[in-house]
């Protein structure tokens, strides 16, 4: 469909159930769950073991051909965790899983399909061990993973660093720069006297934002109706 056929109060009933699907079945499940997160289709949204922590004003998207999951895994008690910071913005088909640790900054964007890990998974000449060689994962502040990007174990990525689609990090990314390529170089430094607004900046006064989006809400779907949106759906038709 081209547009949103939806009238606004059932929009609003549809995000009110998407926010207590998230408190009541999600929520329990981290160890930590910052304030006000929005995930759209929390249903798609897996997360299994601990501990798994993720921050304040956290979007995190997921669909039901790319569901987002969140996971640790480790032989070892005592390790194996998770911290992501506030403001990230997760999307759909985005894998973060840890054997030992991964830390993501504040304010970081992991496009569709992105896939961090601290381990390879399998050992390279024993290949019944399920962890294989493992080492720590850190992600700075305002990172931007484009879409299917890879890190790799023992990888660390400075502020404010841009990874291009499809690459893969193996080595370590300085800040302020954007990376590339497989494996992952860096092809151009940012420059450094402009000043790079991030999504902490954008939440800066969340309560407005939110009130801003209601508003477009309200404009765009003032029209439609129970009966044209039931239309839709049974019944769609060129122009929907």
């Amino acid at each position: 469909m081209r547009r949103d056929h939806r009238p606004y109060v059932l929009k609003r009933l549809d995000i009110e159930f998407q926010r207590w699907y998230t408190g009541h079945f999600l929520r329990p499940q981290f160890y930590h769950l910052g304030k006000a997160p929005l995930f759209m289709k929390p249903w798609y949204v897996e997360i299994f073991g601990g501990p798994i922590e993720l921050g304040s004003y956290a979007n995190v998207i997921a669909t039901s051909d790319k569901k987002v999951r969140i996971t640790v895994w480790s032989n070892a008690k005592q390790e194996g965790k998770i911290k992501i910071g506030d403001y990230c913005l997760i999307c759909p088909g985005v894998r973060i899983g840890a054997a030992t640790e991964i830390t993501i900054g504040n304010s970081c964007m992991m496009a569709q399909s992105a896939y961090i890990t601290d381990s390879d998974w399998h050992g390279i000449y024993d290949r019944s061990l399920s962890i294989g060689q493992s080492a720590p994962v850190k992600i700075g502040n305002n990172v931007w993973l484009g879409d299917s990007v890879i890190v790799g174990k023992g990888v660390h990525i400075g502020d404010n660093s841009i990874i291009g689609a499809g690459s893969i990090v193996v080595k370590d990314i300085p800040p302020d720069v954007i990376a590339a390529g497989n494996p992952a170089t860096v092809v151009k430094n940012l420059d450094p006297v402009r000043h790079i607004k991030t999504r902490a900046d954008w939440f800066a006064n969340a309560r407005k934002l939110a009130a801003e989006f209601d508003k477009i809400d309200r404009l765009f779907l003032k029209n439609n109706t129970f009966i044209g949106w039931m239309r839709s759906v049974m019944f769609p038709r060129r122009g929907d």
